[in-house]
């Protein structure tokens, strides 16, 4: 017998390297980035209904209409497998808006797994990721979690090894940034480094949590930074109170620092708050598949 209700949680994520390979004919940007799932997550409660998508986001500035990206998923899911019946959703949230953490897509993907899960839809991982892909180019991801070699628009993925556990610290200034604008500016010319993925990728395959540290890239990084220099502030400030490394997440503004250990951790979050009492700043650990 199923449930009538469920709780779900929807993981943050952040990028361990950013690389942009040109504009593609559809207008989005050719990328390739190794994505790691962490464990700062929004929490979803999910419920059956007659008919209809309810959502509530309590405490939220959110719209909580067909506009959202959860709302979306919800119809999607409906849509797709004829269902006459619906759900409320109510959205429970603690990972930043438009941080670079994919706090919206990771949503949409637990209301797409959630959905599955509700009405025993036995939709496939490969399925659910097709009908996200349609809502968002992290969404896929999202579903998957873990650590996974991103290409394409940021659909195509590749299962890596999971990254060690390790603690971090994630900081979040109190400006948003836009995607759009932040590829837009990078379209202008950018000059700076590229990672490595291919030597990434090796040392996460090795569990070699010092090498992964020296080969954090992002190269939207400069571009975010050019306007906002409080996040080259967050980083040093990471690193100087011990972080291994300290490096912007996707289009930011988040940043988030590596830490040798959870006391450490706690050193650098005191920190951010020290020199920035409106930061938004939070520990957390990062995520493996098989480890959950």
């Amino acid at each position: 017998m199923s449930s009538e209700k469920i709780e779900i949680k929807a993981n943050a994520k952040i990028n361990l390297t950013l690389d942009i390979l040109g504009t593609r004919d559809d207008g989005y940007h050719e990328v390739a980035m190794v994505m790691q799932e962490v464990s700062l997550h929004d929490n979803l409660y999910m419920e059956k209904t007659d008919g209809g998508i309810e959502l509530e986001i309590p405490g939220s500035d959110l719209p909580a209409d067909n506009t959202n990206l959860c709302y979306r998923a919800a119809a999607v899911i409906v849509e797709e497998c004829g269902l006459n019946a619906g759900v409320k959703i109510t959205l429970d949230k603690h990972i930043p808006i438009a941080a670079g953490l994919a706090g919206g897509s990771s949503d949409a993907a637990a209301v797409l797994k959630g959905m599955n899960q509700l009405y025993e839809l036995k939709l496939s991982e490969e399925k659910l990721c097709e009908l996200g892909a349609r809502l968002g180019s992290d969404i896929p991801f999202c579903i998957m979690g873990g650590t996974m070699l991103s290409t394409g628009r940021g659909e195509i993925l590749e299962r890596l090894p999971d990254f060690p556990e390790v603690d971090i610290v994630l900081a979040k200034p109190k400006v948003g940034v836009s995607t759009a604008w932040a590829y837009k500016t990078y379209d202008a010319g950018y000059t700076g480094p590229h990672p490595d993925n291919k030597a990434m990728i090796k040392a996460i395959e090795q569990g070699d949590i010092l090498s992964a540290s020296k080969l954090l890239c992002n190269v939207l990084e400069s571009v975010t930074i050019k306007k906002y220099a409080i996040i080259d502030r967050y980083k040093k400030e990471m690193l100087d109170k011990g972080a291994l490394a300290s490096m912007m997440s996707g289009s930011g503004p988040t940043v988030f620092g590596i830490a040798p250990d959870a006391s450490v951790a706690e050193k650098m979050a005191a920190a951010i708050k020290n020199i920035d009492n409106e930061a938004a700043v939070f520990t957390a650990k990062t995520v493996g598949r098989n480890r959950g």
